[in-house]
């Protein structure tokens, strides 16, 4: 810690005490090396449900995904990947997105995907650019042409469409959220078995996300011009 922050032991010895007394830091008595402390966690619950697109999206959210019994799920463009700050349960509703995987890839996902296809032009082509495209499942796309052909699709339809792409056993339907400025600035999705997902009802949930992600757009003040 002293080399990586150019301070003196004596100081970091300090701060570390300080963080430990605070509760953000917790050190083992036996091996003294320190770990994140449970003030950590109980931060990044007050900040999600603090945050503004959580408080415009948790109702429906919730709504979803008891109606449909499946999860839905909101998350944010955050340097090249996207953040989960909502997740919605069938039984539970809104639960802390930190008790599932938080982060996830822009390629691969359904969230990713939609907000990488609504980013400007620029920022795209250049996070494409530099993205290395690992495959997570045999479904993954890898092949950057073939992700710029999928986000244009995106882009036109309005929706996007995860096919077991990350995960095995998991297919998603995504939609953008936009503030007052037509900036998608997040995206909601609904996730669950791809046999459901995908199969006969895959219409009528596009139409389910798409009118979600609608609603969501509109309480942020956003409006389609006629």
């Amino acid at each position: 810690m002293s080399r990586d922050l150019n301070l003196a032991k004596g100081t970091v010895q300090g701060l570390a005490r300080t963080l430990t007394n605070e509760g953000f830091l917790l050190q083992d008595g036996e091996t003294r090396k320190y770990r994140l402390g449970y003030k950590i966690h109980e931060l990044g619950i007050i900040f999600g449900r603090s945050l503004d697109i959580n408080q415009k999206a948790v109702h429906r959210a919730d709504e979803l995904a008891k109606t449909e019994s499946l999860i839905v799920r909101v998350g944010i463009w955050d340097k090249g990947a996207v953040v989960v700050t909502l997740t919605s349960l069938p039984q539970l509703g809104s639960v802390p997105s930190g008790d599932f995987r938080i982060r996830v890839p822009s390629y691969a996902t359904s969230l990713g995907k939609v907000l990488l296809a609504f980013l400007n032009e620029k920022d795209r082509n250049c996070h494409i650019e530099q993205v290395e495209l690992n495959a997570y499942t045999a479904n993954t796309i890898v092949d950057k042409n073939l992700l710029r052909e999928e986000l244009e699709l995106i882009r036109k339809n309005g929706y996007s469409i995860n096919r077991e792409e990350h995960w095995l056993h998991r297919a998603g339907i995504g939609a953008p959220i936009f503030d007052r400025h037509g900036l998608a600035v997040a995206a909601i999705c609904i996730v669950g078995e791809p046999a459901r997902i995908l199969g006969s009802e895959k219409e009528r949930l596009i139409m389910k996300i798409m009118e979600a992600a609608g609603g969501i757009s509109e309480h942020m003040g956003f409006f389609h011009s006629l």
